[in-house]
């Protein structure tokens, strides 16, 4: 096993109810894809100042795989910020990345010639 707190009797109570609450991975479940999770990570690392039994809104059910990304990711915060966590678009079209500028709110149809010619349905939608 893992460094402290993940040997620990509390961290299993809490590994374990976070996969029965969430027994789907978080990160699959964006994409549209349905796959059970088997591992619990701490959305704000204990080396970033995350606390080590945080309430579970505070976890994220995982796949191996997107728990891999993920904590690429934030071992190279460099990457993470310019290629976004999550890439590409969900069913509906929309950006995966919450960060993504479109999501944020950050984009105007004068800045994306594909929402420029949208008119006034398009800010209609926005609001």
């Amino acid at each position: 096993m893992a460094a402290w707190p993940y040997n620990t009797a509390t961290w299993q109570a809490l590994r374990k109810a976070k996969l029965q609450a969430s027994p789907l991975c978080e990160g699959c479940t964006r994409v549209g894809r349905v796959t059970l999770a088997d591992t619990v990570d701490h959305i704000v690392s204990i080396a970033s100042g995350g606390p080590a039994f945080p309430t579970l809104d505070r976890l994220s059910s995982c796949c191996p795989s997107c728990h891999s990304v993920k904590t690429n990711a934030a071992d190279r915060p460099d990457r993470a910020a310019s290629a976004g966590l999550y890439r590409g678009c969900g069913p509906d079209g929309l950006p995966l990345d919450p960060d993504h500028p479109f999501v944020a709110g950050g984009i105007t149809p004068s800045e994306d010639r594909w929402l420029s010619d949208q008119g006034p349905e398009w800010r209609r939608k926005r609001s």
